[in-house]
């Protein structure tokens, strides 16, 4: 585990800090189509802060680290993938943390639900190109809502007075195979309520990207 939120230094105490995760994957046919249902369950010993007890003593002035001791947070997923023909696919994927205490790494969500479809070239004549739309709405536990919007900083959000909302994401993208080798897509993605920040956005994202196997 990460010795702080989101820090390149790691808590070397590998007994008493530590990830632990238990994974279970089944494969399955529906209707003849292939499909894939993981079911992940994971509880991190770590040395972090609380948000309910930062909030309930003015005195540290929002400094979450002053909370900071071990710490048990712990959560789950649910991952679907199923084929509907040779060229479409469905996925899906629910998670969820107790949202109690500060994220150790990557970014500010406590639940998140996402569903998308990809679907092969076939019919167009490019059978390598895949095309794809996905959702997705983030959230966050109550008492961490609570410590952003008193002013607090998360991992990469806060500014104070926040007027929650879900953050709710549609990306679409196109990746156009140019050869055996390498792939361009193309991809945009609209973010309402930015940050879960209903006075903020929408905000439209523009990307491309290069990939190459050899």
């Amino acid at each position: 585990m990460d010795a702080e939120s989101n820090s390149n230094n790691f808590d070397m105490r590998l007994f008493r800090r530590g990830e632990y995760v238990v994974e279970l994957e089944t494969r399955y046919s529906l209707f003849g189509q292939p499909g894939k249902l993981r079911t992940i369950g994971w509880l991190n010993s770590a040395y972090s802060g609380s948000y309910r007890e930062t909030l309930a003593t003015p005195a540290f002035n929002l400094d979450i680290t002053q909370t900071r001791r071990g710490r048990i947070k712990y959560g789950y997923v649910l991952n679907l993938e199923q084929a509907l023909t040779d060229d479409i696919g469905l996925f899906g994927r629910w998670s969820w943390n107790d949202g109690k205490t500060e994220i150790m790494a990557f970014t500010d969500i406590d639940a998140s639900l996402s569903l998308g479809a990809s679907i092969k070239g076939t019919r167009w004549g490019r059978p390598d190109d895949v095309v794809g739309i996905g959702g997705a709405v983030n959230a966050l536990s109550k008492d961490h809502r609570d410590f952003i919007a008193a002013g607090g900083l998360g991992v990469l959000i806060g500014d104070g007075r926040l007027n929650y909302r879900n953050e709710r994401i549609l990306e679409t993208y196109y990746a156009f195979a140019l050869n055996k080798q390498l792939t361009f897509t193309a991809d945009y993605q609209l973010i309402v309520n930015p940050a879960y920040n209903a006075d903020r956005g929408p905000v439209s994202i523009f990307s491309g990207r290069l990939h190459g196997e050899f």
